[in-house]
């Protein structure tokens, strides 16, 4: 063997070497290059005559054939409208496809409302029209002829007729902090994911909306930063617990008499109004309500024209009821409906008198979506939980029978975005090994055309040879099976101890385990971490959801008691383990997660050595009224679930390394709650670390401060466990 030959192998060997240290993760992959990003399908959209889809591409919306992808011709180009200055965020069509609003320069306000300049295109006329040019508009919707467009601007409820420019103003007396006509107010967008408070009704000659008066709410400020001599102040509306809540009325604006009236609903308490809705006959609104304690609920049918109204379905729950969007009314005076009432979520069938006709569907596989029903009206298509909620399948159900068929064959997890009746489907699917593929099928359910294959980033991920996820069930005291994740470092071998990083969420119906990809969020950050020899753990603690009610209601007034005994428990099991180092397990959370890992680390101090605490909630009574009190109801109700269960007043059983991170434009978890905990912690003389992010708000978004936060994270967990 010659000397030029041993060179050439020590150069070949230490490129080797060199290219595998490329190949780890870094926090630029991760935060800066998007190199761990899986591709969805974006602004995709079914056409209504069975043959085509849209998609909105470098500011152009183009139409293709579901058949073969073929892109059959363009119906908006951005390019030929100057008038459009900025590129287009979003569209939606009218009923009949001829016209398409668009949506530019929108700017986000809360979690989920959005103001955006409008405008409407004509595809026929190929001509563009704005909506309300003054200003930025929130929720536009064309009512069913295509001839006017709705909107909410100030607080205030408009229309405006697209043909003739004319503006109605159908509210005068929106003001900020006090009345919103059309729109939700802060806690209804976050807790029941309601923004847009009006409805078109099926003809068009109504439009029914929600009146928020929030004038006796408290206000909470937030301060941003700017380079000037004293911050700016933001105030907003914002009950917290025990406090009052606005006063939600309904109201129905009567196009042709051009007069709004209020809606009788019947005798109204301390309540919530969390949806409206049109039934298929056009003078019938349909409003929910619930009570405070949100375990009674109300399906109440208005007949908006004769003002008179009856309740066509009521529930009661020992402990809360959960608002969905399943309510679908049928042809035949018939709707579908799902509960939890037998235990577990399911789909039931009523007549417009409000009895019962049959429950649909049963077991302990529940339903977690109703996608909808075919266009012969037979059929309904629904996602269940199955396997203690670790996958998800598609299901057919039979809407006489209740017979149902499943229509998947793969194990991992199964969703659907729905064409008209059903005709056609985007379906997905993933597993922990396999980033998440999309594909066209008709209602055979058989492949038409795979739409994303996430092909590239699945050979990233080959190259990296990342340790795969590992699914499982752990026990707590009680003998109770939790799922769990596990990730184990490349060069795992037996014999050699680790240490454990957990991550949780653990907040009521939440999961993090499943046969999904990706399924418990930061996968990057977090097999990154195991790359530098750390064991990561999830688990699902009791309070979660997919395994029926009773595994997810059992926390009920005392919110973060079972949770922590169960991350406890996984603690204590991990930590038994030959191959685990007992005295270096850590734990980290986000939100409801920053909340479990500070209650982990104090009321666990013999069992954690380390916590990172993200936006955590500190004390319950700080946050809002609608998620807390559903389930702990107020202070008064329940003083031993507050004092037993928030972090704040276990301030003195800290012994391990604490990570308290906040961002102090956080307008859901205030900053208040780390804040106190930082009192808490100092009266009892405690040592920990602590990061606040300016302007950010619960997201603490942007590429630099994510970078800055897992970085300094990072070096914690190095450091510190």
């Amino acid at each position: 063997m010659t000397v030029r030959y041993l060179f050439f192998i020590a150069w070949l060997l230490q490129s080797l070497t060199a290219d595998a240290q490329t190949r780890e993760i870094s926090l630029e992959d991760l935060y800066e290059r998007g190199t761990f990003s899986a591709r969805g399908v974006p602004h995709f959209n079914f056409m209504k005559d069975g043959k085509h889809y849209t998609r909105l591409m470098s500011g152009k919306i183009a139409k293709y054939s579901i058949l073969d992808g073929r892109e059959v011709s363009v119906l908006f180009d951005a390019a030929k409208h100057p008038e459009i200055e900025k590129s287009v965020d979003a569209y939606e069509f009218s009923d009949d496809e001829g016209k398409i609003l668009l949506f530019t320069e929108t700017e986000s306000i809360y979690r989920h409302s959005r103001i955006s300049r409008c405008f409407v295109y004509d595809v026929a006329g190929d001509a563009v029209y704005r909506i309300y040019p003054p200003g930025k508009i929130k929720y536009p919707s064309f009512d069913p002829s295509a001839n006017r467009v709705a909107y909410v601007y100030n607080n205030d409820l408009y229309y405006e007729v697209i043909e003739t420019g004319k503006r109605v103003r159908i509210t005068k007396d929106g003001q900020v902090n006090a009345i919103i006509n059309g729109a939700s107010d802060w806690v209804y967008e976050e807790e029941f994911t309601l923004t847009k408070a009006y409805a078109w009704s099926p003809g068009g000659d109504y439009l029914a909306y929600f009146k928020f008066d929030e004038s006796r709410v408290k206000e909470f400020s937030i301060e941003y930063y700017n380079d000037g001599a004293y911050p700016e102040k933001f105030a907003f509306k914002y009950p917290k617990v025990g406090e009052e809540n606005a006063v939600v009325s309904v109201w129905c604006y009567d196009a042709k008499k051009n007069k709004s009236k209020p809606i009788d609903i019947g005798p109204r308490e301390d309540d919530y109004l969390p949806r409206l809705k049109w039934t298929r006959d056009r003078d019938v609104l349909c409003v929910q309500w619930m009570n405070r304690n949100q375990n009674r609920l109300r399906l109440i049918l208005s007949n908006v024209r004769k003002n008179a109204f009856r309740v066509l379905l009521e529930e009661e729950n020992a402990r809360y009821i959960d608002v969905h969007d399943d309510l679908t009314f049928l042809n035949g005076n018939r709707f579908l409906w799902t509960s939890e009432r037998d235990g577990y979520n399911h789909l039931y069938l009523y007549g417009m008198d409000g009895n019962l006709v049959r429950q649909l569907t049963r077991g302990s596989d529940e339903m977690t979506a109703l996608y909808g029903l075919h266009a012969d009206g037979q059929w309904a298509l629904a996602q269940f939980s199955v396997s203690d909620g670790r996958e998800r399948e598609l299901r057919r159900i039979d809407v006489e029978t209740g017979r149902d068929s499943v229509l998947t064959t793969r194990p991992g997890f199964h969703s659907a975005q729905p064409g008209p009746g059903l005709h056609y489907l985007v379906l997905s699917h993933s597993d922990v090994r396999t980033p998440t593929q999309y594909r066209i099928a008709g209602s055979d359910f058989q492949t038409i055309r795979m739409l994303e294959t996430n092909e590239a980033l699945a050979g990233r991920m080959n190259e990296l040879q990342l340790p795969e996820v590992e699914l499982l069930q752990i026990p707590n005291r009680g003998g109770q099976a939790m799922n769990a994740a596990l990730i184990k470092p490349k060069d795992f071998v037996l014999g050699k101890k680790y240490p454990v990083f957990m991550f949780l969420y653990g907040g009521p119906g939440s999961q993090q385990v499943m046969n999904r990809w990706n399924s418990f969020g930061y996968y990057g950050w977090l097999q990154m971490l195991a790359q530098k020899g750390y064991i990561i753990c999830v688990v699902d603690n009791r309070g979660t959801g997919g395994r029926g009610e009773e595994f997810k209601k059992m926390t009920y007034l005392q919110l973060g008691k079972l949770e922590t005994e169960d991350q406890i428990d996984a603690a204590r099991y991990l930590g038994s383990l030959d191959f685990v180092d007992a005295s270096r397990i850590g734990i980290f959370g986000w939100s409801y997660g920053g909340y479990m890992s500070s209650l982990c680390l104090l009321k666990g101090n013999d069992v954690f050595k380390a916590a990172i605490a993200v936006a955590p909630v500190t004390n319950w009574k700080w946050y809002d009224t609608i998620y807390t009190e559903r389930y702990m109801r107020r202070t008064s109700d329940n003083p031993t679930g507050y004092a037993e269960n928030s972090p704040v007043y276990f301030a003195d059983r800290l012994k391990g390394n604490y990570l308290l991170v906040h961002g102090l434009a956080d307008d859901n978890v205030h900053p208040q709650n780390s804040i106190e905990m930082v009192n808490a912690l100092v009266r009892h003389r405690k040592a920990f670390d602590m990061y606040f992010y300016p302007n950010k708000n619960h997201g603490i978004g942007g590429a630099d401060a994510r970078m800055h936060l897992f970085a300094r994270m990072t070096d914690f967990v190095l450091n510190k466990l």
